[in-house]
């Protein structure tokens, strides 16, 4: 195809799934498809947005929508999706997950297998979460993580949330990895924290990679170097 009908076909609209970068934020990545397309395609302007954001330290599948693709991103966001989840059992961080250093040490002698795929299964279902302080929830006009990175007290209210499906990976003394279907909304990082309370211990989050969006499977995502380097073959 060639360039101004890839262009025209960018402006539409497009749907790109890519896996994305560790330590690259959700914004970084669409900047990117964006300064990409607009180099390579010579257009000045180009819509272009994702549906549902990843933090910085997890990786994986992220839908990207260009031109009038861009208004379906709301239904998109709405999706099932799933993760593979490494939760540090023992340990809790004041983020939930690596950002932040240990705070606090626990036992972990008691947990067994058996004692985990009792507590994830009393997860399954419909409820009400509590979201990190280190999140971008708004409070008062401020961002939740701001706060928090100054010690400031944050208040979030709990949102309903709902997983449809979570499971154990594989365990040992110190770590699980599980896999967990859950609606928009749901915090990984808060599911860890949860785990560990309910395991008369401490966690958090070592590691997070999201695997589907409704339909979309990370299987089918380009990376980012090779979105930029097969742009036009696409």
């Amino acid at each position: 195809m060639d360039v101004a009908a890839l262009a025209e076909e960018f402006t539409r609209g497009k749907v790109i799934l890519l896996n994305k970068p560790l330590y690259w934020t959700s914004f970084d990545l669409v900047r990117k498809v964006k300064s990409v397309i607009r180099s390579q395609l010579n257009l000045k302007k180009i819509k272009v947005g994702h549906a549902g954001t990843l933090d910085p330290l997890a990786t994986g599948l992220m839908v990207v929508c260009t031109g009038k693709e861009t208004r379906n991103i709301e239904q998109y966001q709405g999706s099932l999706k799933e993760y593979l989840a490494k939760i540090t059992l023992g340990a809790t961080t004041p983020s939930f997950d690596l950002e932040t250093d240990i705070d606090m040490r626990y036992p972990v002698d008691h947990i067994t297998a058996d004692k985990v795929g009792s507590v994830l299964s009393t997860f399954k279902g419909i409820q009400h979460q509590a979201p990190p302080h280190f999140s971008a929830r708004m409070v008062n006009g401020t961002r939740a993580y701001k706060l928090a990175r100054k010690g400031e007290p944050v208040a979030l209210t709990a949102r309903e949330i709902d997983i449809r499906e979570i499971e154990m990976v594989s365990f040992s003394m110190h770590q699980i990895e599980i896999r967990v279907l859950c609606s928009k909304g749901t915090y990984i990082r808060a599911l860890a924290r949860d785990i560990g309370l309910k395991l008369d211990s401490g966690a958090h989050l070592a590691g997070l990679v999201r695997t589907s969006i409704g339909s979309f499977t990370l299987n089918d995502a380009l990376s980012i170097e090779d979105f930029e380097r097969n742009l036009v073959l696409l």
